[in-house]
């Protein structure tokens, strides 16, 4: 009762100085005062000259996700090569299938304890180059089976792969997101996860392009490919500043601002921006933190907001696994088989068009991370994924029914695979490397996803386990399972999910704080301005 009379009387003050105040504009803004005060006293621009080269150290955090989108989707493609399938006696689908794909996860289940100390200990930047370095590992394990053709060995190299992939694709988000911009954080990252289509598409049309050469070439170029992106972000992690919140609370404070006045204040250290997160580290970053022992779990689960912000982390991690994505992204040769397209050369061409089509709408989507928020983006994407499953089911079976006869029905198919990647990847993409990174506090930041990384893991264990043995052994009703599944994942988003756009990191610590975090996040305020744009009062609606 005393706090509500304490905010009533601190809104009865702005009102009067609203009142007093010689205001020549007022603005209705969603998100933090101080955020919006900062941009209004110093509009940053994505032209400057320094945004720009900053936008280009940020890129090898980018490169983390292309990796994770060529590792992840290679064995996908594979499973279109016959010549692969036999020289591993395997198949497209069935426990064959399962298990190598699933090896990738369960390395990335394993790497659980290793992702936080990793990044938290030894610094951002680090955590990409250990994780980098274990792929290129993982990529030589793999690649040198070309003679012995041994599927344990080749599982054996999945398994470094996804423990290399679990720690590099926690630390490249972290890294975005604390060394962009405030003001360009959401787009950067938003950014950051759509390049894991490049990845994709890489692997696709690498998948294709080598179907045509004889004998072992035409999987293992694709399988030493992997080497390239891990090989870049290792040569160039170290030519980029490292985050200014990890030196901060390592107690390199003078360093911090060094960075934060070079890269956010375009060299002044009293800029509005550099000043507000220095005030904000200051006031919210633990020096003592749990983050500073890799034993340490306790700031994951210490009050209700720490749980309710890993809560939100793991859940929006593990739903966007289980949209159906998995089954289109790993599987996509298995599927269009049930609609009556066999041939390899044709399953791949779909495949890479497929891949190249998402990526388009993932760029697109993150564009409006900011403008339309997080929120909208996904509960929109998710409730069209789950009409879009249901056409999906009806294509399916009526295809079933008739058999090769229903070319339209297997065409309906094929547009409804792209209708779903259309959706997903405008609304869900952009948000896979940012939301979960936003959620969490900095103590938080690396542990936390780890358990994100665990939750894609776990998401995709059962892509890769059930799946394709569903579909080998009941077909498209598979899909009705994603039917009712995704109806269900909107219902929880709705419910639990706040806002962050428009905020600094540090201030998402007051919306979570709330007793309604969701409504807190969509509160609206009004900042009242004077002639020199200057904010003299703000006022909550």
């Amino acid at each position: 009762m005393a706090e509500k009379i304490a905010h009533s009387e601190v809104l009865e003050d702005r009102r009067e100085s609203l009142k007093n105040t010689d205001v020549t504009e007022v603005k209705t803004v969603k998100g933090s005062e101080a955020f919006h005060e900062a941009k209004i006293q110093d509009p940053p621009s994505l032209l400057a000259p320094r945004s720009i080269l900053l936008f280009l150290c940020v890129l090898v955090g980018f490169l983390c996700q292309t990796m994770n989108g060529f590792d992840g989707s290679l064995f996908g493609g594979l499973t279109a090569n016959s010549k692969f399938l036999d020289d591993f006696n395997g198949s497209d689908k069935g426990p064959w299938a399962a298990l190598m794909s699933a090896m990738y996860q369960i390395g990335s289940v394993c790497a659980l304890p290793f992702v936080g100390p990793c990044i938290d200990t030894w610094g951002r930047r680090q955590g990409m180059v250990i994780g980098s370095s274990l792929v290129v590992l993982g990529t030589l394990i793999s690649g040198l089976t070309m003679h012995n053709h041994s599927a344990e060995q080749f599982r054996a190299g999945r398994f470094f792969l996804g423990f290399g992939v679990a720690i590099a694709s926690a630390a490249g988000p972290i890294y975005v997101v604390e060394v962009s911009h405030p003001a360009h954080r959401g787009i950067a990252t938003a950014y950051a996860n759509c390049t894991w289509f490049v990845g994709s598409i890489l692997a696709a049309a690498a998948v294709r392009g080598a179907l045509g050469l004889s004998g072992n070439l035409s999987w293992q170029i694709p399988v030493w490919l992997q080497l390239v992106f891990a090989g870049l972000v290792c040569a160039f992690a170290f030519l980029i500043p490292e985050s200014p919140r990890w030196l901060y609370v390592h107690g390199k404070k003078e360093k911090s601002k060094e960075v934060l006045a070079k890269w956010h204040g375009h060299g002044n250290v009293d800029g509005p921006w550099v000043k507000l997160q220095l005030s904000e580290y200051e006031e919210y970053l633990n020096m003592e933190g749990a983050d500073k022992h890799w034993w340490d779990y306790r700031a994951l689960f210490r009050n209700r907001a720490s749980r309710y912000r890993l809560a939100c982390n793991c859940i929006f991690s593990i739903f966007a696994q289980w949209a159906g994505n998995g089954v289109l992204t790993y599987f996509l040769p298995a599927v269009l088989s049930t609609a009556g397209y066999t041939e390899d050369v044709t399953k791949a061409n779909i495949n890479l068009g497929y891949a190249c089509f998402q990526f388009c709408f993932a760029l697109v989507g993150a564009a409006f991370v900011d403008k339309i928020g997080r929120r909208p983006l996904m509960l929109g994407s998710m409730a069209s994924v789950t009409v879009v499953w249901i056409g999906m089911t009806v294509a399916s079976a009526l295809f079933a029914q008739s058999g090769e006869e229903n070319g339209s029905a297997a065409k309906a198919v094929v547009a409804m695979i792209f209708i779903f990647g259309a959706f997903y990847s405008f609304g869900i993409t952009p948000l896979q490397a940012l939301y979960p990174v936003e959620v969490l506090s900095y103590e938080q930041r690396a542990k936390g996803m780890a358990f994100s990384s665990l939750s894609v893991a776990i998401g995709g264990l059962l892509n890769q386990f059930a799946w394709p043995i569903s579909l080998a052994d009941i077909g498209w009703k598979t899909y009705i399972v994603f039917v009712i599944w995704d109806a269900i994942q909107w219902l929880v988003w709705f419910l639990i999910m706040p806002e962050t756009k428009q905020r600094t990191l540090e201030e998402l610590d007051d919306i979570f704080a709330a007793p309604n975090p969701v409504k807190k996040s969509l509160k609206v305020h009004k900042l009242a301005l004077n002639s020199d744009k200057q904010v003299v009062a703000v006022e909550d609606i």
